[in-house]
């Protein structure tokens, strides 16, 4: 990763939670297997209005100020890796597409979900 901190805009898009990043070569890829439901409660619980026409999510493997949620990774499996939310006690899914940002999957995933126009 060339960056300490990462931001990508997800939206949905058909129903499914996705993102672009041409950076990285990725054209709507989605979050599934859990990682979608993660993202629902995520913008639920910051009171993030109309999310689904895109936000902000700023993450990084390592703690950054005024982060909201800390995702841990559980185990490699599926052809992915599965990381758990202590706050919302499930576990999300995350595809290889987590490569484009990390050389190996972080022991813990910090993140920052924000309104677009924040």
């Amino acid at each position: 990763m060339s960056n300490a901190i990462a931001v990508i805009y997800p939206y949905k898009h058909e129903g499914m939670w996705v993102f672009d990043d041409e950076r990285v070569g990725l054209v709507q890829e989605p979050f599934v297997a859990g990682a979608d439901v993660l993202i629902d409660k995520a913008l639920e619980a910051k009171g993030i209005k109309d999310g689904d026409k895109g936000f902000r999510l700023i993450f990084s493997a390592g703690q950054f100020p005024r982060f909201n949620f800390k995702f841990t990774w559980v185990r490699e499996g599926d052809g992915g890796n599965w990381y758990f939310s202590d706050d919302f006690n499930i576990e999300g899914w995350l595809c290889p597409a987590l490569f484009a940002y990390f050389d190996e999957a972080p022991k813990e995933i910090y993140t920052k979900f924000e309104a677009k126009d924040n």
